[in-house]
C-alpha cells in the first residue's frame, strides 16, 4: 500500500487530501484546508508551511503531487500562487518525499475524463471514486483530485511501488 498526499496549492486556502492505493484500489484516508494566517506574504506563507508539515508528520505519506501553476492575466497574482505552491512543494521534500506535478487539465483528464471540467464536475466525481469521504470543500475536492491523478500516473501500484516495498 501507498499513501499519497495531494495538494492544491493557494496562498489563502491550501487544499490537501490523502489517499491509500493498493493495487488498482483506492481509498480516502483524510483531507482539509490549510488557511494562510498573517498581516503578510511572508508570516503567510510560515504559516501555510507550518499547517502542512504538520499533516505530514501525521499521516505519513510516502509520495506527493501538486498541481502545476498555470499563468493567468495577473502577473501578480500567479506570483503569489507559485510561491504557495513552492511551500507545497517544499514540506513534502523536506520530509524526504518525491513530488509529482500535474497540469490541472491532466488532473481533471484522470478524475473526471475530460480536461476542462469544472470545479462542480471534479467535486462529484472525487465523491464517487471516494464513497463516504466527507470532503471539507473544493480546495480540499482538488486535491484529492491530483492525488487519485498521482495514483493513475504514477505507478503508485507498480514499479515505484515495489521499490517503495523493498526499501521498507
Amino acid at each position: 500500500m501507498i499513501r499519497i498526499i495531494g495538494i492544491d496549492p493557494g496562498l489563502r486556502n491550501l487544499g490537501w487530501g490523502m489517499v491509500d492505493v493498493a493495487g488498482s484500489r483506492i481509498s480516502h484516508v483524510a483531507n482539509g484546508i490549510c488557511k494562510s494566517s498573517g498581516t503578510d506574504l511572508s508570516q503567510r506563507l510560515l504559516s501555510l508551511h507550518e499547517q502542512l508539515s504538520v499533516i505530514i508528520a501525521e499521516f505519513a505519506p510516502q509520495q506527493a503531487a501538486v498541481e502545476q501553476t498555470f499563468v493567468n492575466k495577473d502577473g501578480a497574482g500567479t506570483l503569489k500562487l507559485g510561491q504557495a505552491r513552492g511551500i507545497a512543494m517544499l514540506v513534502p521534500a523536506q520530509a524526504g518525499i518525491s513530488v509529482g506535478e500535474y497540469a490541472p487539465n491532466t488532473v481533471k483528464k484522470a478524475v473526471v475524463g475530460v480536461g476542462h471540467a469544472d470545479k462542480a464536475q471534479v467535486l462529484h466525481m472525487v465523491q464517487l471514486q471516494l464513497p463516504g469521504a466527507e470532503i471539507a470543500g473544493p480546495d480540499a475536492a482538488d486535491a484529492l483530485a491530483i492525488a487519485i491523478c498521482h495514483a493513475h500516473h504514477s505507478g503508485a501500484g507498480g514499479l515505484s511501488a515495489a521499490i517503495e516495498r523493498a526499501r521498507a
